[in-house]
């Protein structure tokens, strides 16, 4: 049950790229952010439905906070820039690495400050790499 979660994320990351990449370079990059989210919107109504409600339909909304708006925000400036990153001639196996390898270098020390998270010697070990890689992978 460990890896289902990830796997999971891996295989919508997949689709989400190729989405992404496959969307018309002559629509709105707003509208499609609009008709995206409205099926995002409708599809997690339907998981809601049958998603176990541990105290009541009203009791999972109780403990929201801004953090769920805020994370809206960034979902929809993480969508517009990859749509427009892929529009201004990114490839699909270049775009994707790149912001990835680059968020996880910036998140290592937030984690580390901000969430008391812990990183081994052979964690530390890959950052240079890591960003040897991002290096590499933009010549």
């Amino acid at each position: 049950m460990y890896y289902i979660p990830i796997l999971l994320t891996i295989i919508a990351n997949v689709f989400y790229h190729i989405f992404q990449k496959s969307i018309p370079d002559n629509t709105n990059p707003i509208a499609s952010l609009i008709l995206t989210y409205g099926t995002a919107l409708v599809g997690s109504i339907i998981i809601f439905i049958f998603y176990p409600k541990h105290n009541g339909f009203s009791a999972s909304f109780k403990g929201l906070n801004w953090t769920s708006c805020a994370l809206g925000a960034s979902i929809i400036l993480l969508e517009l820039g990859f749509l427009l990153a892929y529009r201004a001639g990114w490839d699909v196996s270049l775009g994707a690495i790149v912001s990835n390898v680059a968020v996880t270098l910036v998140l290592v020390p937030i984690g580390i400050l901000f969430f008391k998270e812990n990183i081994s010697m052979i964690n530390l070990l890959g950052i240079p790499f890591c960003i040897l890689g991002l290096i590499l992978i933009n010549k």
